[in-house]
């Protein structure tokens, strides 16, 4: 690099950090960078600092969630255009003293990714998205800046008989999702993404880039439901592709508590994790005005269901196992996998597959937002329903939603530690707890109404742990101490999201990271020498 362009770079960094906020840390780890990252024109489009204007817009991208704030926001968002500079934005990073964020797709319980408590740099993955489908291997290479929604897209770009199992929201990134299992609607057909999974690149606290080959079987086993920012900053995935029939059939239908809603929940548990491996029964439970009533609220319960099959043979199988529930030919839908996408976020049939491709949008609109979840192992009894429906009546109508997601099926025919997602054989159900609200001044009664309903849930579910899924993050459950935790400290939440894996994950992470470099609230230490 010439005189002239060292001195144009550092010219560019000198300006973005002129305000008071700048201190010597943030100087040195962006003069480090501009020695790195050979091209003036390119520092000027992967950093924002708050003196650029486009920096509160981009931050303020990063959520919808109103109620994750904080009074310590990134000095630096970095962009990277590809693996390179990332690997230089570690360096720096490392060697100045700055903790970086990861952040991938748009969903983040917690803002564990463009939040923190110490100075801090966010690497936002958004420009590495290119997903590369091989249709006769039946594999692709997904980078992990790309949504759902893109690679839903790019597949069914290719073929219609090919698919991929992962979460219902398009604009879910791909790059923590699948490292922390990634529940779908065909799950009970095919396991979770992280099931899928062939192959990764990472790079690891050194800077280098790794693959399955190089990373070895237990990293590799790590990033695979553990969360991968604990180990790494992943930048790809191979993913192995599904084969599918060129139509599937779906049904939404909803029963109130005037139409034996408690009685239907009820079967709807004993059956859920039983039925063909081709059926997911996806139960949604809200509570708003009754049709039948005026004024009066009642429960809704949506069954929310995927076959991967022709309309007969699901009307055989409802009809064996379920029919109280009174499914007929006229409720359920044959349509494109692609098309079923659409149908489970709710847009209306006709919508062109193009609007998977707007991972930003407007559909999705800000609001205040807490989640938890569990796992049932056992029936709910009928007074257990009942006792949740009273607590429904405490909230707002539309604001509060229980997801009953099954298992059974592929999902328990993996074993516990074949992965570090651990909720396998013995769960009928995944419990997701969810309270919307629209005012700051409301935030407290509705964080105790959702801790509150966990804490009457306690009965019903798994125990010893108290099992939760890692991809809705919870920090209710336990955080880490700021710096090095202790592993004490951090298996208080560990166990719950990753059972007997925990161990396991902290032996992998003392030997790749011993230092502690990728942390966050809830990340998987290493052992403190």
């Amino acid at each position: 690099m010439t005189t002239f362009k060292k001195l144009t770079i550092f010219l560019f960094l000198s300006i973005c950090l002129s305000s008071s906020w700048a201190n010597t840390t943030h100087d040195d780890f962006l003069d480090c960078l501009s020695h790195k990252i050979m091209n003036s024109n390119s520092i000027s489009q992967v950093i924002y600092t708050p003196k650029n204007s486009s920096y509160s817009t981009l931050y303020n991208s990063f959520s919808s969630n109103l109620r994750i704030t904080s009074d310590f926001k990134p000095s630096i968002i970095f962009t990277p255009n590809d693996e390179s500079q990332i690997q230089e934005a570690i360096h720096c990073s490392k060697k100045h003293g700055l903790q970086i964020r990861i952040r991938g797709g748009g969903h983040d319980y917690e803002g564990l990714s463009y939040i923190s408590e110490t100075p801090f740099v966010i690497i936002d993955l958004r420009n590495l998205r290119s997903i590369s489908i091989d249709t006769k291997d039946k594999t692709a290479w997904i980078q992990a800046g790309a949504t759902l929604g893109e690679v839903y897209y790019r597949i069914a770009e290719k073929s219609k008989k090919l698919a991929f199992v992962a979460g219902v929201c398009p604009t879910v990134g791909v790059g923590g999702h699948f490292s922390g299992g990634g529940y779908g609607m065909m799950s009970r057909k095919f396991g979770t993404a992280a099931d899928n999974i062939i192959d990764a690149k990472l790079i690891d606290v050194n800077g280098r880039i790794q693959d399955r080959e190089s990373m070895g079987e237990d990293l590799f086993w790590a990033i695979r439901g553990g969360g991968g920012t604990s180990f790494g900053l992943i930048i790809s995935w191979k993913v192995k592709l599904l084969d599918i029939p060129e139509k599937v059939t779906v049904f939404n239908v909803t029963r109130t508590l005037e139409q034996n809603a408690t009685q239907l929940v009820y079967k709807w548990q004993h059956i859920a994790d039983k039925v063909d491996d081709n059926l997911l029964l996806r139960l949604f439970l809200r509570s708003s005005e009754s049709p039948f009533q005026r004024g009066q609220r009642t429960v809704h319960a949506f069954f929310t269901t995927m076959f991967v099959g022709g309309v007969d043979d699901l009307l055989h199988e409802m009809q064996n196992r379920f029919p109280e529930l009174g499914l007929v030919k006229e409720d359920c839908i044959e349509m494109s996998w692609i098309e079923s996408i659409l149908f489970f976020v709710g847009f209306p049939r006709g919508t062109s597959i193009d609007v998977l491709l707007d991972w930003n949008n407007s559909t999705y609109q800000s609001g205040f937002f807490k989640g938890k979840s569990d796992y049932v192992q056992r029936p709910i009894s009928i007074n257990g329903l009942e006792g949740i429906w009273k607590l429904f009546n405490q909230v707002g109508e539309y604001s509060a939603e229980l997801q009953f997601s099954p298992y059974g099926g592929k999902l328990s025919d993996i074993s516990e530690s074949e992965t570090p997602f651990p909720h396998r054989d013995g769960n009928i159900f995944m419990i997701h707890y969810g309270v919307n609200w629209r005012e700051m001044e409301s935030s407290n009664k509705h964080l105790s109404w959702i801790r509150n309903l966990y804490g009457y849930m306690a009965r019903y579910v798994s125990k010893s742990p108290r099992a939760a899924y890692f991809n809705y993050r919870d920090l209710d459950l336990g955080v880490n101490n700021k710096g090095n935790t202790s592993y004490e400290q951090a298996r208080i939440w560990g166990v719950k999201y990753f059972k007997n894996n925990f161990d396991r994950l902290v032996k992998i992470k003392t030997k790749i990271d011993p230092t502690n470099f990728f942390r966050n609230e809830q990340s998987v230490p290493p052992l403190l020498s």
